[in-house]
């Protein structure tokens, strides 16, 4: 795993997972260290998200994440402390591999939007970059 200060947004990347198409509806499968690229460690969603609302606003030192737009349609917007990109999300069978020292931040919600996300480790706190500043110091570090 590569330390926050030395990764950058192009170590992030995008994953189609596979989309089995039937009458009856579509069914997309995930799984550990098959379409995904670590351990799931933690599942949580967001929605019923109040319009112009952002997400997100922070760093992970050591955690990985893969989110997706389950439903409905979002921004994310990742920043290396050099280069920002911003990725729009809306198809369930597509989602965004962070890789750690990336900040986020998730925007322009539709009204049906839920952003699933898989983590590779529990909730730690101390894991968090929330302060702007902290995270130039992490990335410079």
């Amino acid at each position: 795993m590569m330390n926050g200060p030395t990764t950058s947004v192009d170590d992030c990347s995008l994953i189609t997972f596979d989309k089995i198409e039937s009458n009856s509806g579509s069914l997309s499968v995930l799984e550990p260290f098959q379409q995904l690229p670590f351990d799931i460690k933690r599942v949580y969603y967001i929605y019923d998200i109040p319009s112009g609302s952002e997400r997100g606003g922070h760093a992970h030192k050591t955690l990985d994440q893969v989110i997706i737009a389950i439903s409905g349609s979002f921004d994310l917007t990742i920043f290396d402390g050099v280069r920002t990109k911003t990725i729009q999300l809306n198809r369930p069978n597509v989602g965004v591999h962070l890789v750690p020292g990336i900040w986020r931040i998730l925007s322009n919600f539709s009204s049906s939007a839920v952003c699933l996300t898989l983590a590779s480790q529990v909730y730690n706190e101390s894991d968090y970059i929330r302060e702007s500043d902290h995270y130039r110091l992490f990335k410079t570090s």
